[in-house]
C-alpha cells in the first residue's frame, strides 16, 4: 500500500466527485491521503472531507502564496484549530503547507517569512512536523529552519515536491526531513528532479501527487489525482531499478517517519 503524502482533497476540482476519486485511490492501492491546508477559511472544508473519509488525513497550515490575503489574528486561529483538532477524533499529523514562493511574480518576501517563521514556532510549541512548501526559496527556507529549531533539533517533516540541488537536499535531511517526489519526476526532461529521485537514499524519500495540481505526463494536462500515485511509485521503481514493492514498503515507512500521527490513523505496512 501507498501513502499520498500531499493532496489537497479538499479542493474545489473535486467537489463533484470526491467519493468516486477516494475510492478509486483505495481500489488502486493508496491506504492514506494527507491532505494539507492552505487558508484559515477553509480548515472547517478540510476537516469535514477528513471525518468523511477514513483514508483522509489532515494537517493544518497558511500555504506561502495565500499569506497576502491572511491576517495576524489567522496565527493565533491556526494555534487554536492545531490545539483543539489534536485533542479530537482526527488529529492533524502536521502544520502544513507553509513555507516560501520566491517563483510567482510580484511575491512579497518579508511577508512570506513571517507568516512561515511565526508558523514554524506554532510547530515548535506543539512539537508537529511541517509540510513545507520551497519552491525557488531552499535556502531561505533552510535558513529559518536552523534560526527556529537549530541546527539538528526540530520535529522534521517534509519538503514537498522537492527540486533543489544535492547539496541542499543533504541539508534538509540532516535536519530530519524527507524530501516529496511526484508528478514531475515522470516528465523525461525533467533530469535534476530525475537525477535526484534516482540517486537520493532511499530512505529520504517519499511519494505524493499535489492533486489536483502537478499532473504526470502519463495523465497530459488533466487533473491530477490521488489514484495516480502506483504509476508514479512505478517511476520511481524504474529510475532507481528496484522492485516497486520495495518502493511502496520504503516510501510508506518514510511517510510514517516523517508524520508519526499517522499511527493514529491504523496505518499498516
Amino acid at each position: 500500500m501507498l501513502i499520498d503524502t500531499h493532496c489537497h482533497l479538499d479542493a474545489e476540482e473535486f467537489a463533484a466527485d470526491r467519493d468516486a476519486v477516494v475510492a478509486g485511490a483505495l481500489a488502486a492501492g493508496v491506504s492514506l491521503i494527507v491532505v494539507p491546508g492552505v487558508a484559515t477559511g477553509s480548515f472547517a472544508a478540510l476537516h469535514d472531507c477528513c471525518v468523511r473519509h477514513a483514508a483522509c488525513v489532515p494537517a493544518y497550515g497558511i500555504h506561502p502564496l495565500y499569506v497576502d490575503h491572511a491576517e495576524e489574528a489567522d496565527l493565533a486561529t491556526l494555534r487554536e484549530w492545531l490545539l483543539r483538532e489534536s485533542a479530537g477524533p482526527h488529529p492533524p499529523v502536521a502544520l502544513g503547507e507553509i513555507g516560501l514562493d520566491f517563483f510567482v511574480a510580484g511575491f512579497d518576501a518579508a511577508r512570506q517569512e513571517h507568516f512561515f517563521v511565526e508558523q514554524l514556532k506554532i510547530a515548535r510549541d506543539l512539537g508537529l512536523p511541517v509540510l513545507l512548501h520551497v519552491r525557488r526559496a531552499q535556502d531561505a527556507i533552510l535558513k529559518q529552519l536552523r534560526r527556529v529549531f537549530g541546527k539538528h533539533a526540530g520535529p522534521g517533516g517534509i519538503a514537498h515536491a522537492f527540486n533543489g540541488s544535492h547539496q541542499q537536499a543533504q541539508a534538509f535531511i540532516d535536519l530530519g526531513f524527507k524530501l516529496g517526489f511526484g508528478g514531475a519526476m515522470t516528465f523525461s526532461g525533467s533530469l535534476r528532479i530525475r537525477e535526484l529521485a534516482a540517486n537520493l537514499p532511499l530512505a529520504a524519500i517519499v511519494l505524493e501527487t499535489d492533486a489536483p495540481d502537478m499532473p504526470p505526463a502519463f495523465i497530459g494536462h488533466a487533473r491530477n489525482s490521488p489514484e495516480n500515485l502506483p504509476r508514479i511509485a512505478a517511476v520511481l521503481a524504474d529510475l532507481r531499478g528496484i522492485p516497486i514493492d520495495e518502493v511502496c514498503a520504503a516510501t510508506s515507512a518514510n511517510a510514517r517517519s516523517a508524520l508519526p500521527g499517522l499511527a493514529l490513523y491504523d496505518i499498516h505496512p
